[in-house]
């Protein structure tokens, strides 16, 4: 670590919140026989490309044309009120079982700062699940731009800049390698992969990197992080 951070910044949606889950079991309750039918790792890699493609709308909005493609892939009903559903139903999605423990260790070290692609409608929901653990919150309304441009990350460190805040005492946690960890690393950011989807094949519904980019931490979940900080600020406090 280049310096002991006094921020950890978040991507929220992968990291934080389970969405494949929560998109999966809003497939299955809501689609019938082909929802119930429907082989996850192929729809989760089926909604990664959907998303990957050009003229999409803000997450997640987004989420009501891709579940109309979607639908066509898997013989899903073609019923725009589920779409409408399934795109509103993101402010729902529940954290990883670890998540609100593991931040709640992490916040008695760090200011905590979510990065969010969601709009502020649906992040108010998720940051609720997650009982409100952060210290400053930026979603796609606030910054104007997505992740993984570096406006994003820019108008994140201008506002924590106002707290004299500054770039090396950032450690940025993400799960996508591709609107995260790719991006910070090339702006010079200490970043930390949370591998959600360690063990299993491919990139689930995140967008494929051609090749992933190697962090200064790794872990597979967020309370490996949290003991990981345990121990330093232990090691710290001794010395």
């Amino acid at each position: 670590m280049k310096s002991w951070p006094e921020v950890l910044t978040f991507d929220v949606v992968g990291t934080l919140i389970d969405f494949e889950s929560g998109m999966v079991d809003f497939i299955h309750a809501h689609c019938g026989a082909a929802g119930q039918a429907m082989d996850r790792e192929a729809f989760l890699a089926a909604y990664g490309a959907a998303h990957d493609r050009a003229g999409t709308l803000l997450f997640p909005d987004d989420m009501v044309p891709v579940y109309h493609i979607l639908a066509e892939q898997f013989d899903l009903p073609r019923d725009d009120a589920i779409a409408q559903a399934f795109a509103q139903d993101a402010r729902n999605w529940k954290p990883f079982p670890d998540t609100v423990a593991a931040l709640k260790r992490l916040s008695k070290h760090f200011k905590l700062v979510a990065m969010t692609n969601c709009q502020r409608w649906a992040f108010a929901g998720l940051e609720k699940s997650l009982d409100y653990p952060f210290f400053d919150t930026v979603t796609v309304d606030d910054a104007l731009c997505e992740k993984p441009t570096p406006e994003f990350f820019a108008f994140t460190r201008g506002r924590l800049s106002r707290d004299g805040i500054v770039k090396d005492k950032i450690l940025h946690v993400a799960q996508s390698q591709f609107h995260d960890i790719g991006i910070a690393r090339e702006m010079g950011y200490c970043v930390c992969w949370i591998e959600r989807r360690q063990g299993l094949e491919g990139y689930g519904a995140t967008i494929a990197v051609e090749e992933a980019t190697i962090p200064d931490y790794h872990f597979a979940t967020l309370a490996e992080l949290a003991d990981f900080m345990d121990e330093k600020a232990s090691v710290s406090a001794m010395a």
